[in-house]
């Protein structure tokens, strides 16, 4: 187990932002982690997780505290049982899912972070979500003080929510175990429209798992959701907004705010949400209220390939993203009387 003092989180997050910590854990095995949360909980030491980085946003001050970086390893594949240790890389491990032929996750290619942080924001793309797959997530109880097995029912999940988000000091992730689909190198029934025309196939068709992985990359890195490097629009936290869950109430409403302000004819992106309630999109929102592709003159400005990505052009502090953050924010409550909702998690500072 590696420990650092004073060390620098802006390098482990994917907007490359934040100051740092005042210790930093490495942890390798469950065993280790465990041992690092016992002691931070038993001295009252203020307690920060750290998987892949990239749902974090952190203050310009750092962490007082300590801050647990995850990087347990470990893929085990029986049959169609896939059990990930949380410090595994998501991305990698969907590559080799495809690889063998299962299917289940293929449409969440590219998303980066670690296989832990999956089931705590129930992470979903291009039609699939992982609490469609996970059978259960192995965590370590921190009000207990024992290692705990959750059902997929006990995770609670909902969109881009679940019971860790909802109770974020309750549990740390040890392993997440998924139930696949066998079907003959087949994906999934392809829900998601763009996905299906990018394929040229009908929504409920099964295509074979490598183009369908091979697809969503594609999609992906066209609105610079895969990391890289050399690409600032990349730099980011993929979605920095979920997309809004109104009830019918709050829709007939947004819908006339809409016909007011771009006329009548145009029709708000809507699809249902479960009984009484319809979710929009959070990207057609921030376009339609002035924010297009691009915008910002600073250091952080709105990302040049897709609307819904806040992105640190190199030189950005986290105060200068939460400035942009905050003016899209009030810029699209102002057009349209709804309040975005930050999907990345907020350490030292609040949007």
């Amino acid at each position: 187990m590696q420990e650092l003092h004073d060390a620098p989180l802006a390098p482990l997050t994917t907007f490359r932002l934040g100051g740092p910590a005042t210790r930093l854990i490495t942890a390798t095995t469950d065993a280790e982690v465990i041992a690092a949360v016992r002691e931070a909980d038993d001295t009252g030491t203020p307690l920060l997780l750290i998987g892949g980085g990239s749902n974090l946003v952190i203050g310009d001050k750092g962490f007082a505290g300590t801050a647990l970086r995850i990087a347990t390893s470990g893929f085990a594949l029986d049959g169609t049982r896939l059990e990930l240790a949380a410090g595994e890389v998501w991305s990698d491990a969907v590559a080799r899912t495809v690889e063998a032929g299962l299917a289940g996750i293929e449409c969440l290619a590219g998303i980066p972070g670690s296989a832990g942080a999956t089931p705590i924001q129930n992470v979903g793309a291009y039609g699939q979500e992982v609490s469609s797959t996970i059978t259960e997530v192995v965590a370590y109880d921190r009000k207990t003080r024992e290692t705990v097995t959750l059902t997929n029912t006990d995770c609670a999940f909902s969109y881009r929510h679940s019971r860790f988000k909802s109770d974020p000091e309750r549990h740390v992730v040890l392993r997440v175990r998924f139930e696949l689909e066998d079907a003959g190198g087949l994906s999934a029934p392809v829900k998601y429209a763009e996905t299906a025309r990018a394929l040229g196939v009908e929504a409920g068709d099964r295509v074979p798992l490598a183009a369908a992985r091979e697809t969503v990359l594609k999609l992906r890195s066209g609105k610079g959701m895969v990391l890289d490097p050399e690409d600032h629009d990349t730099w980011s936290a993929g979605s920095f907004f979920t997309n809004p869950i109104l009830t019918d109430e709050e829709f007939a409403a947004f819908h006339a705010r809409v016909a007011r302000r771009l006329g009548s004819d145009v029709v708000p992106p809507a699809y249902p949400a479960g009984e009484g309630h319809t979710k929009t999109s959070a990207a057609w929102l921030i376009d339609k209220s002035g924010f297009t592709k691009g915008y910002g003159s600073g250091p952080a400005r709105i990302s040049t390939k897709h609307t819904l990505a806040l992105t640190n052009r190199g030189r950005a502090t986290t105060e200068d993203l939460l400035a942009l953050a905050r003016e899209v924010v009030t810029g699209v409550r102002d057009a349209f009387g709804i309040t975005l909702v930050n999907e990345p998690v907020t350490v030292g500072v609040r949007l």
